[in-house]
Parts: C-alpha cells; structure tokens; sequence
C-alpha cells in the first residue's frame, strides 16, 4: 500500500510517499481503509523529531482519518464495511491503518469523511479545553486566539454551541472572515486584541482565553481576563513558550490552566468515547461544522504539512487518501 513516509528529521519537505507492507491487526484492533485524513501540528513537530512522541524512522504520520472497516477481530463492535473515525496516533497517513478498537468510533451516514477526519484531534481537544478544563459556563464571553485555524475554528463553535459569546484574534482581515464564517461574534487583530477585548466587554474583559498560540501575546492575554478569568494553555505554534509572573494572577483572581488532551486520556481512553458521544449530536444537527481550509492528495504530503508549518492554513487542513 501506499503511505508517508517520514525517513528524516529534515521537517515537511523530507516527508515523501512510497510503498509500505499492508499493517496486520493485532487482538483488540480495527483494520481501517483510510478515505481522508486529518493533518496537525504534532504532525508537522513529529516530522522534525521535536514531538513529544519520537518514533524510529522511517514510520508514517497521521494521529486521525476516517474510512471503512476492512476486518474486526470476533466479538469487536465494528464490522466489514462500517463508517468510522480512528484516532491512531500515527499511521494515518496512509491506505489503511490498524487503530486500537477503543480509539475507533462510529461515523453517521450524514457526516462525510472529510467532516469524521477533521473532528478528533482539534474538537475534542477544543472539547476538553472549554468543558474540562476551563469550566465554561453559558454565558461567558471566550476569546480565541489563532482563530482562524483548525483548533481555533473548533473552539469557536464548541464555545458558540455551549452558549458563550465569541471574540476571536486573527492575524489578518482575511482569517477573521474565516472566523466569524465559523460563528464568531467579533473578529479582533492580534495588534489591538487587548483594546479591543475591553471595548466590546464593557472594560470587564473576558472570562476565558484559548490560547493554541502562545509567544508575546501571552502577557495581553492575561490583561483581557476579567475577575476569576482563566487562560487555557493548549499549544505554542508562535514557536516561543511564553514566561510569567505569578503576581499579576493575583490582581483578579485569574488562573493559567495547562490543557493536555493526550495526557489526560492516555491513562483512561474511555473518556474519548465520552466525549466522542458528546460531539456527534452537535455535528448532525450541524452545531459544528469544521471549515476545511484546503484539502490535498496523498502524493502532496509535503505541501499539506507545509501550509501549517508555514502558518498559512485557515481552517482544517486534510489528506485525500482515496
């Protein structure tokens, strides 16, 4: 079959397609033809080795795809021909991949591959982020920094479906088209955010700030809190992790919240299906719809991964396998 290939940790450009052996599923796995596949930020770390998760080379990218079911072992819930999203971790880059049974989970006929490749890592993130850790309440009023990519795009509905007021930051006029696209009330520019954050809450500032972003924002951040606000801290694609004193948290009462999706479900996969059955009712009846910015084929592995490490992807980027 054909996948990605990673060989070396030269980032996107290295990352090519060859001809692998078909995976074997082992007990307790679901082999998956893979139609489309999501394409993320670790995936863009992973090809330079500055993920979290180090692989041995050459292996294959792609922690989330949807297909069909070509093989379940006995006694699994899955069978030949089923429509499902797979959250493999890495592999998804790929024709087919083997995904562990409880990280594999029914697709509705009404959503199509390319919706069931775009929802696990970036909604069910947003998910965690928002309701979890972030305790939102209805209500509230959330500001959304890198709105207008796939983790802010998924914040923004979830947020909206959930009854909170949207402010979202972008870098251009154009991405905030993208953003309010998605459901945001208010598209703000990085270079005034704070200003702007305070006009529209009446100087109170926000209650919740989603921040995939990280870098010299951070400090403004804290500013737009209003009493009791909390930053939920979910990534760095600005390349520079952020430093703070702890005094100013004081002022407000306000807190920094650490949201680490992998590392809350890894001891305890059930709770992705807990939220997997949360999220399918908000996507049939359409509450969230992920905006796919571009969508490339296989063969174009290197370009898809380089439209987000060169920060120019708006919406969900996706691989077309079949």
């Amino acid at each position: 079959m054909r996948a990605a290939r990673v060989t070396s940790l030269d980032g996107p450009a290295a990352v090519t397609v060859a001809e692998v052996p078909e995976p074997s599923p082992d007990s307790g796995q679901v082999l998956v033809d893979v139609h489309e596949a999501g394409v993320n930020f670790p995936d863009v770390l992973m090809s330079r080795g500055r993920y979290q998760m180090r692989l041995d080379l050459p292996f294959t990218p792609g922690s989330e795809c949807a297909g069909v079911v070509r093989e379940a072992a006995p006694g699994s819930a899955f069978r030949k021909g089923d429509r499902v999203a797979a959250f493999p971790m890495f592999g998804g880059f790929a024709e087919a991949v083997s995904v562990p049974e409880a990280m594999v989970f029914a697709l509705p006929d009404s959503v199509s591959f390319t919706t069931g490749a775009a929802v696990l890592m970036n909604y069910l993130t947003a998910h965690f982020a928002l309701l979890r850790r972030g305790r939102l309440e209805t209500g509230e009023t959330v500001l959304v920094h890198g709105a207008a990519g796939g983790i802010g795009t998924a914040a923004i509905q979830l947020a909206k479906a959930h009854g909170a007021r949207v402010l979202a930051v972008v870098s251009t006029p154009g991405k905030g088209v993208v953003a309010q696209s998605a459901g945001a009330d208010e598209a703000l520019l990085a270079d005034e955010f704070l200003t702007r954050a305070k006009a529209l809450t009446g100087g109170r500032g926000v209650d919740v700030v989603v921040d995939p972003v990280g870098g010299d924002r951070f400090t403004d951040s804290l500013r737009s809190l209003a009493p009791e606000g909390r930053i939920l801290v979910i990534g760095f694609t600005a390349g520079v992790i952020p430093e703070v004193k702890v005094n100013r948290l004081l002022l407000a009462n306000t807190s920094i919240v650490g949201v680490g999706w992998g590392a809350f479900w890894t001891p305890d996969p059930a709770y992705v299906r807990t939220q997997w059955d949360e999220v399918v009712p908000l996507l049939e009846r359409g509450a969230l719809d992920p905006p796919i910015g571009a969508t490339f084929e296989l063969d174009d592995v290197a370009a898809a991964l380089a439209e987000l490490d060169e920060r120019r992807a708006v919406g969900k980027v996706t691989l077309r396998v079949r």
